[in-house]
């Protein structure tokens, strides 16, 4: 269809939209840089034409290798603008990993940021790709911004169509090798309006301090389009973090639990200025109900729980306002299933459970996720009748809150029934000398999986696995006890910044559990 008489209009045109109505305001920054919108909107356009002009077009993909900077998402908007579908590769994969995704969606273009150049030429050596555009002078490939230099900054019509593939996102290889996410420009469309806390009275000040491979990206998008000014960090560390809230009058940021968890617990949390929060949206993770109530105690009514899937869109929201510390148990739920969303919990069988019982959550919205990349087989798996099997076990109560209890596949299968890590997490981060914890199951010499407890104690804290050992059992019962609780100073971290489960079970299974 000729891009005149498309009346459809991508994410991108709809924010570039915004930014021309006032072009010298502030939009990006990233250390001393300060980027205006009529700077970033001239760019897209430049590049656009830049990546037209070697041949990109709908239907081809472009793979970003880069930090958190201005120009990557320029270069993501501009892929976009001109149809292309667009793969952002973690930073903390292996290069073996990345390569194998590159392979994997058919890379016509890799975007480097000039720091991964070195990388970039690791992973190119395993899976060749026709083009390799680099952000900046290098030794490796071409110079994307030297390219768009050249080009004019008029505006380019987009090139998409409502149900082109606009973004292939893998999962992190959590739990397997990573399975290719993908979801239209209409989809993506949809999940940057139907983000909770759109309507606002101020500009949005958001602060990005995890990966904009994740869902920092789509923050990303939906502040811009509200007008508002992000603040690119490059990675999470809670000083630069609690400073930048302060220096910028941050109202909004996104953290995942055990980020949340090591923000509140450094010194300076109890000295800075996080007054200009409005809300600090947790999720991606099982979150303890102890820490967030702490949470919103240091940091007042700003606690925001975000519920979703990258195969679902948002799926639950729990407001600030019901993050109520005189309900202890609302703060265990994932909150109020959202606005055009419908959630169904159901047994193995397949038939919908009453209100109270557990069973697996099936979400059915208009952001479910096209399938995964080349692989019908397990697209066909959770995604039928129209209902996506999210893989997540929980209830809905009679006042339609829903509470996530346990991935299926981190279940454990004990003699006598199942273990739900979460809830034997939450027990013991309800300890007062326990800052975090992990569960998980560990294979024993008879394939039987045993449970294990990893435990992230206060600093000079006297806590010991005997002391866990018996609230577990006055709580929860011997079912519930672990094999093994050990410590350990922190957590390790996927790249999402979730517990990295997979590599705590590689260092307890060499051990074997008696």
């Amino acid at each position: 269809m000729h891009a005149a008489t498309n009346p459809f209009r991508t994410y991108v045109e709809a924010t570039l939209d915004v930014l021309e109505t006032a072009p010298g305001r502030e939009v990006l920054v990233h250390q001393e840089r300060r980027v205006t919108g009529g700077e970033f909107r001239a760019l897209v356009y430049r590049m656009a034409r830049a990546l037209t002009g070697i041949g990109l077009g709908p239907g081809q993909t472009v793979t970003l290798l880069s930090g958190n900077l201005p120009e990557i998402v320029a270069a993501r908007y501009a892929a976009n603008l001109i149809g292309c579908s667009v793969n952002h590769l973690y930073n903390k994969l292996s290069a073996d990993a990345q390569a194998a995704i590159v392979r994997d969606v058919e890379t016509r273009a890799l975007v480097v940021d000039p720091r991964w150049a070195g990388r970039a030429a690791e992973i190119t050596a395993q899976a060749p790709v026709e083009s390799v555009l680099v952000l900046g002078p290098t030794d490796t490939g071409t110079d994307l911004l030297d390219l768009a230099a050249a080009q004019s900054d008029a505006p380019v019509p987009g090139r998409a169509r409502p149900q082109d593939v606009c973004s292939i996102r893998h999962t992190g290889g959590t739990t397997g090798h990573p399975k290719g996410i993908c979801t239209s420009f209409e989809q993506v469309d949809g999940l940057s309006l139907s983000t909770p806390d759109a309507q606002e009275d101020e500009p949005r000040r958001q602060l990005v301090c995890t990966t904009l491979a994740h869902i920092a990206g789509l923050f990303t998008d939906v502040t811009l389009r509200l007008g508002g000014i992000v603040v690119l960090l490059e990675d999470f560390e809670p000083a630069a973090v609690l400073a930048a809230i302060e220096r910028e009058r941050i109202t909004d940021t996104f953290l995942l639990p055990p980020l949340l968890y090591r923000l509140l617990d450094h010194p300076d949390a109890a000295r800075t200025d996080t007054s200009s929060l409005r809300s600090l949206m947790y999720g991606g993770c099982q979150a303890s109900p102890a820490r967030i109530a702490d949470a919103v105690r240091r940091l007042g009514p700003v606690l925001v729980q975000f519920y979703g899937q990258s195969e679902a869109g948002g799926i639950s929201v729990l407001a600030a306002e019901e993050h109520d510390l005189g309900r202890p148990e609302r703060l265990r739920s994932a909150g109020k299933v959202l606005p055009g969303v419908e959630v169904a919990v159901r047994d193995t069988s397949g038939r919908t459970v009453p209100d109270g019982e557990h069973g697996e959550i099936c979400v059915r919205s208009p952001h479910l996720m096209q399938g995964y990349w080349k692989q019908p087989e397990l697209t066909a798996e959770v995604l039928r009748d129209g209902w996506l099997h999210t893989g997540d076990v929980g209830f809905l109560d009679e006042e339609g809150y829903l509470t996530v209890v346990d991935r299926l596949k981190d279940m454990i299968i004990v003699v006598g029934g199942h273990v739900y890590t979460s809830e034997l997490e939450d027990l013991l981060n309800s300890h007062p000398e326990v800052l975090q914890s992990a569960v998980f199951g560990v294979r024993d010499a008879d394939r039987m999986e045993q449970v294990h407890a990893v435990v992230v104690s206060r600093p000079g804290s006297g806590v010991d696995e005997e002391q866990l050992r018996d609230l577990v059992r006055t709580e929860r019962g011997a079912m519930y006890e672990p094999a093994r609780i050990s410590f350990a100073d922190a957590l390790p971290l996927t790249e999402a910044g979730k517990p990295d489960k997979n590599a705590l079970r590689r260092t307890a299974e060499p051990a074997g559990i008696a």
